[in-house]
């Protein structure tokens, strides 16, 4: 007899077990979206998906697991990853997808239920690390990509790119508390892109081998502040119309 312990919530796909799993994270979805995660309890999941309360207690253990298992179940499809040929046309779609994916009451709950079990259970934690870990993995597909079109320069950190793209939406819901809107979607496109191309995200062993091209990567120490704003290397002013450095233009999807 098999001895392996599967994690709450992850037990083997198919046939009844796949059915009951299937049934009790779609009642814990409706129900974070009718009550939230303050108001979600074993009983009313059992009411709702019609699975027998001890057997979600057994499979899951606490409410938290419920919500990392379903975490877990929609790390793989929750946001598609865009190809549209250009880098900026990417951000902007990726960004837009993660929007529109927060603006659900459920999903926002969702993500606010396992950060908030992550700080006290050691599994809600790693399954929130995991489920980050995975996305970021995949939408580094995106930035790979504008490398080999010579988009990015070589060494560009794939994760830390997509990093800094979705982390105003979770600063923004987690800490501000604050809605998701399309200004956020625009500002975040627009400043991980800028940074992106002027080399921010190389990584330090890259560095070593790639010429840096970009004043605001080489020449930081030499920026001044002037009377009409600030003045970096080579006289361009920054002021409350941005500039950006090297003629470097941001607009459409490309």
């Amino acid at each position: 007899m098999s001895t392996t312990q599967h994690p709450p919530g992850r037990t083997r796909p198919g046939g009844r077990t796949a059915r009951t799993r299937d049934a009790v994270f779609a009642a814990v979805f409706d129900e974070l979206g009718e009550v939230g995660f303050a108001g979600l309890s074993m009983e009313r999941v059992a009411q709702r998906s019609g699975v027998h309360q001890a057997t979600i207690y057994r499979r899951w253990r606490t409410v938290e697991g419920l919500v990392c298992g379903l975490l877990t179940q929609r790390s793989a499809d929750v946001i598609p990853i865009p190809d549209s040929g250009s880098l900026c046309g990417d951000l902007r779609a990726l960004a837009r997808a993660i929007g529109a994916f927060y603006e659900d009451r459920r999903n926002r709950a969702m993500i606010e239920a396992v950060v908030s079990a992550a700080a006290r259970d050691p599994r809600a934690e790693e399954v929130l690390r995991e489920f980050f870990e995975d996305r970021l993995g995949v939408a580094g597909k995106l930035v790979r990509l504008a490398i080999d079109r010579g988009e990015l320069p070589p060494g560009t950190d794939a994760q830390a790119v997509v990093g800094a793209l979705g982390a105003p939406f979770y600063y923004r819901m987690l800490v501000v508390r604050r809605p998701v809107d399309l200004e956020l979607v625009e500002s975040a496109t627009i400043a991980t892109y800028t940074a992106a191309k002027a080399g921010a995200y190389v990584r330090a062993e890259g560095l070593r081998d790639v010429p840096v091209a970009h004043p605001a990567v080489s020449d930081a120490s030499r920026w001044t502040e002037t009377s009409g704003g600030t003045e970096a290397p080579g006289g361009t002013q920054i002021s409350a119309g941005t500039q950006i450095s090297g003629g470097t233009e941001i607009s459409g999807d490309g």
